[in-house]
């Protein structure tokens, strides 16, 4: 599969999948995409157990050669100037599952998205929230019945010892992308739990 197209790559602070995000957005490059990376505020400035946020940081440069956009106002122009095809957020969390289903626009990642739907173009999330099945769900059935937003597919990842999570399967990602930009969702969009 050649998916030369230009791909916003969106990170959120669901930070026990930033390795597997990380090689998703290797698997987009090395399928000839134009990746640029965008850092949530907590994403592009927490140290965590799964990693220094200067090093994600870092491989994500080395990894696209492009500096990460990790400010609102450096977000904004993504719309305007048609910056992308496809605007990827992955993981993105239940928190951000939320401010873009209520519409809040107050970090580089809702704001890259907000920009980008000006255009009428996709949007992939790839969700990773132990609260998608209580909490979160409402805001999940929400975007799934809204215009230009595609899902990664995914599966409950722990379903004896996390009931309500979810994780997308980030090998899907090309799929999904490539479902997308001709306007249809990657199918079936729930996958067998992890271990079955």
């Amino acid at each position: 599969m050649n998916l030369s197209v230009r791909v916003g790559f969106a990170l959120t602070g669901s930070f026990c999948t930033f390795a597997r995000a990380m090689k998703a957005a290797e698997a987009l490059v090395s399928l000839g995409c134009e990746v640029t990376p965008i850092l949530s505020f907590h994403a592009g400035s927490l140290d965590t157990r799964f990693g220094d946020a200067v090093e994600w940081r870092s491989k994500l440069q080395t990894l696209t050669g492009r500096t990460p956009i990790d400010t609102i106002q450096a977000a904004e122009p993504i719309g305007p100037k048609a910056m992308f095809d496809v605007l990827v957020v992955a993981p993105c969390t239940g928190n951000t599952l939320a401010k873009l289903a209520h519409g809040i626009t107050d970090t580089p990642v809702t704001m890259a998205v907000k920009s980008h739907l000006r255009g009428d173009r996709p949007v992939v999330l790839a969700v990773s929230t132990n609260d998608a099945l209580s909490g979160s769900a409402p805001n999940l059935g929400l975007l799934l019945n809204r215009r230009h937003y595609y899902f990664v597919p995914l599966r409950q990842d722990a379903p004896h010892a996390k009931p309500r999570s979810l994780v997308a399967d980030m090998a899907l990602l090309p799929e999904t992308i490539s479902a997308a930009l001709s306007g249809s969702q990657l199918q079936p969009l729930f996958l067998s739990p992890c271990g079955e």
